[in-house]
């Protein structure tokens, strides 16, 4: 590849990232530590002064740490399983059990209000039955709904420590267990001295993505009126963001523990001595079971898909529901309540606000992610690792840090009010942050892309007189267009129900993507919940249809969620 052309691709990207993604978090960090005086720390003291505050923070830091510890402990056993096992439907059960990926976990969480709610349905099916006294109900979602927030974190993220742990355990080399099941070695104590530890780089790329993406969570909290809990904190301090110094000093804490966490996993995937083995030889044989346990393996694949799917069905049924309160199921079902949704006024607009945002952000995406994929892999340049790095970056920075400094640098006054004008229209902020947020998907699917092709193809072009414009556009993009799709489908979903961003970012109804749609028709009284639920099931489907087109189209299992 040529030099000059690597290097201006480089420095044209590192000029993108450091305007809109460096400098925002920057911003936030200079409003946290700088007073007129220079550089303080008497607003983080404040913060961590403040009772409110620091329960806030460690509620945060509690669900990050339980999400991740449940999470992990749903996916290890099914990934494990999976792997080693033979069993009736497997194929069908490993492809369910994703489908928590399908829905906006604080979409779900609406309809889990009414199935684990004091006035839920399962409380009224066991008064029913006579085991429940109907003076005394259980609030299965916890005091606070701090479990609550666990449940529908681990139940929406368990799939991303399932596929990286998968991916890990297909990288293992059989002959190693089969060695020591030959020396005697029991398989529980195989299973600890010789799986876990080379599993480690799966378990911890999952699991640092499941902490911040926990830690972070703002959506949920806020269906859950968990108002305890730093996101919220955050969100509520933006009422008052250009007097008030300590929100910017709650999103610095976050943005430091969240990058810790994440510096933390690479440090030790980089020295570990499993996290860069060789390709197995082998590939280990799936081993037939007996009849009750293959049976058995199938009905814990189902009751993982059973349980998280309780969500979907949730919201589902809320969208069909006329009444649904202190009963088991609703008291009638039709389709009025998706008939009203589409007649009010925010629902249409919100659908085509997010088809547009998340369209010019896959856009931007695939320009640049083919691009520093073509550095990435086909340059010898230096500096190419570090613009890998760079890219990556998004998955450790929280999507409510950078939402949090795209609104501080829109104010009036500041660098990026041009982008929204005096009318603070948030499209072209909305696009950049879906943009950036985003990225790292295009680019890791066009880096695997390259390099399971041939690049002496590319070598032939050239040699005859292409140049690297026509040899990218004849040669490179078939081969390596199932993968970019596959990234930009990915992107383009993820970004049509983005939830900090467009919870922050988007502050007038006429700019409402579908999520901050879903969640102001939350406040309605009367159904609003209902049209909410049917505008959620719309997403819900549309995302699932992309999802499934990016692994049919060629996205690798778990290959798109690895850091």
């Amino acid at each position: 590849m040529n030099k000059t052309l690597a290097y201006t691709i480089t420095a044209l990207v590192g000029t993108v990232f450091a305007v809109f993604f460096i400098y925002p978090v920057a911003m936030v960090l200079k409003q946290a530590f700088m007073n007129d005086e220079g550089f303080t720390l008497s607003y983080l003291a404040a913060v961590f002064e403040n009772e409110i505050y620091v329960e806030g923070l460690w509620n945060a830091f509690l669900l990050g740490i339980t999400s991740t510890l449940a999470s992990l402990f749903i996916a290890f056993p099914l990934a494990l399983i999976g792997h080693r096992y033979l069993f009736p439907f497997k194929k069908s059960l490993s492809a369910l059990i994703l489908i928590p990926l399908v829905l906006p976990p604080f979409v779900g969480a609406v309809g889990v209000k009414h199935i684990l709610g004091v006035e839920g349905s399962l409380n009224a099916l066991l008064q029913s039955l006579g085991m429940m006294d109907p003076a005394a109900p259980v609030d299965w979602l916890g005091d606070g709904r701090f479990w609550g927030v666990v449940i529908m974190n681990a139940l929406h993220l368990y799939p991303i420590l399932y596929m990286n742990v998968a991916a890990a355990l297909s990288q293992l080399d059989p002959a190693m267990e089969q060695a020591a099941e030959n020396l005697g070695c029991p398989p529980w104590k195989r299973l600890l001295k010789i799986t876990l530890p080379l599993c480690m780089p799966g378990i911890f790329a999952g699991g640092a993505i499941v902490f911040i993406w926990s830690f972070t969570e703002l959506g949920v909290p806020l269906v859950f009126d968990y108002t305890r809990v730093a996101p919220v904190q955050i969100y509520d301090g933006i009422k008052d963001l250009s007097n008030n110094p300590i929100p910017y000093a709650l999103v610095a804490v976050m943005l430091i523990v969240s990058g810790l966490i994440f510096g933390i996993s690479k440090r030790i995937l980089g020295k570990s001595e499993h996290g860069s083995t060789p390709r197995p030889k082998g590939k280990a044989s799936e081993k037939p079971l007996s009849r009750g346990k293959s049976w058995a393996c199938t009905l814990l694949f189902f009751a993982v898909f059973f349980i998280s799917s309780l969500p979907h069905a949730g919201v589902v049924l809320l969208s069909l529901a006329h009444g649904w309160y202190g009963t088991v199921f609703p008291e009638a079902l039709g389709m009025a309540n998706y008939s009203e949704a589409l007649g009010h006024p925010l629902v249409v607009p919100s659908i085509q606000n997010s088809l547009l945002y998340a369209s010019m952000s896959t856009l931007v995406d695939v320009i640049l992610g083919l691009a520093i994929a073509w550095v990435i892999v086909r340059s010898t340049i230096w500096g190419r690792t570090l613009l890998d790095t760079l890219v990556m970056l998004p998955l450790a920075v929280p999507g409510l840090v950078l939402a949090f400094g795209y609104l501080a640098l829109s104010q009036k006054g500041e660098a990026f009010h041009f982008l929204v004008g005096d009318s603070m229209n948030p499209t072209l902020l909305l696009i950049a942050a879906y943009a950036v947020r985003r990225l790292p998907y295009v680019v890791r699917a066009a880096v695997a892309g390259l390099q399971q092709s041939n690049p002496a193809l590319e070598e032939a072009a050239s040699s005859l007189g292409a140049s690297p414009i026509r040899s990218l556009r004849r040669v490179s993009l078939p081969l390596i267009g199932a993968s970019v799709t596959a990234g930009a489908i990915l992107a383009f979903a993820f970004a049509m129900l983005e939830v900090s961003d467009s919870l922050i970012l988007a502050q007038q109804a006429e700019h409402y993507p579908i999520t901050k749609a879903i969640y102001s028709l939350l406040s309605i009284l009367g159904n609003g919940p209902e049209l909410a639920s049917a505008l959620g099931v719309w997403a819900m489907v549309f995302l699932a249809i992309s999802i499934i087109g990016a692994v049919i189209i060629g996205g690798k299992k778990g290959g798109l969620f690895r850091m």
